[in-house]
């Protein structure tokens, strides 16, 4: 099969076409014919050597995002029948071939059936960010109706998912935004803005909550965002963060009786346990879509696998609004 792959960490350039071979059907395992993938921050990391630990030995295939049409089934493979469409994030990391190839082995239990209302590029969009919001959202924090739920960085691929889980709770949302065109996206999203760059912390706590916190504060950015996080979050209230690695006081935390979570959406990946919650959340959100619910926001620039360099380009200059799709250019038969 063709694939994208790199043979050593680096920049933009250092994906390579190559003839690699199929994949070999594992038992609990079903053969994806690609469709599609989309571009995360971890892909980007992955490609610059930020997470050595869990990146195969090269030449690597990357990007753990998924959509396509099984094209055969693992022995104990129930749920899917050869010719269904399916979305999932199920590689790319950890030994487990990625989503850039013609074709990719994936864990059953990490797919669910595509939303019939998406395209495959469209569904290929939602897997990792739509899993890392809910766990935030709905396993963690239990949003209920009426609270008041500020999300950091709303325009990215998790936090646009966020907006709409928040929403469709009940949640009263708010949004931090850096650009008149991101905070136009959340405000369609039906999130009320903050412009961080013009509005202080202390002064979008007392406009948003007459200076009392916020019920849950979802941070998608990490480092100095916890921080304030924990400053923006009422008493007994919770925070759940997707990115660790860093130093921070939790004293702010503390002297308000707050919880901290910590979600890993890879974890089940990684270490195999957990992995069949990822695909019943997809079937849940797979639904949500079909009901109009939730949808994904693609940024209006698309690529194909072999413009992978230039999709990372775009996610690291901060320019994309909402997820950056690519086309698998291989019909295969």
């Amino acid at each position: 099969m063709k694939a994208m792959v790199i043979e050593s960490f680096g920049g933009i350039d250092a994906f390579k076409e190559r003839e690699m071979p199929n994949p070999a059907l594992k038992p609990g395992h079903v053969l994806v014919q690609v469709g599609a993938t989309s571009v995360n921050p971890l892909d980007v990391k992955v490609r610059a050597g930020g997470f050595q630990p869990i990146t195969h030995p090269f030449p690597a295939i990357l990007h753990g995002d998924v959509a396509g049409r099984v094209s055969a089934l693992g022995n104990g493979v129930t749920k899917f029948k050869v010719g269904d469409e399916v979305y999932g994030c199920a590689g790319g990391i950890g030994g487990y071939q990625g989503a850039l190839a013609e074709f990719m082995l994936a864990d059953a239990d990490l797919l669910a059936h595509k939303p019939k209302k998406l395209t495959v590029s469209q569904a290929a969009a939602l897997p990792l960010v739509a899993i890392t919001a809910w766990e935030a959202l709905i396993d963690r924090a239990k949003i209920k109706e009426g609270q008041k739920v500020l999300i950091h960085g709303g325009a990215g691929g998790v936090g646009h998912v966020a907006i709409q889980l928040a929403k469709w709770q009940g949640a009263k949302v708010y949004t931090t935004v850096s650009s008149d065109g991101k905070g136009a996206l959340v405000k369609n999203l039906g999130a009320e803005t903050i412009f961080y760059k013009k509005e202080t912390l202390p002064d979008y706590l007392e406009r948003c909550t007459g200076d009392k916190g916020f019920d849950m504060v979802f941070d998608t950015l990490g480092n100095a965002t916890l921080d304030a996080s924990m400053q923006a979050v009422a008493h007994f209230g919770q925070v759940v963060s997707i990115l660790g690695g860093s130093t921070h006081d939790l004293t702010p935390l503390f002297k308000k009786n707050g919880t901290l979570h910590m979600v890993i959406m890879l974890a089940p990946l990684l270490s195999g346990f957990g992995r069949k919650a990822h695909g019943k959340i997809l079937e849940i959100v797979a639904d949500l879509v079909d009901r109009g619910l939730i949808r994904p926001h693609l940024d209006e620039r698309s690529f194909t696998f072999n413009q992978v360099g230039q999709s990372h380009e775009l996610l690291e200059s901060g320019k994309a609004v909402g997820k950056i799709v690519l086309n698998s250019p291989w019909k295969s038969e």
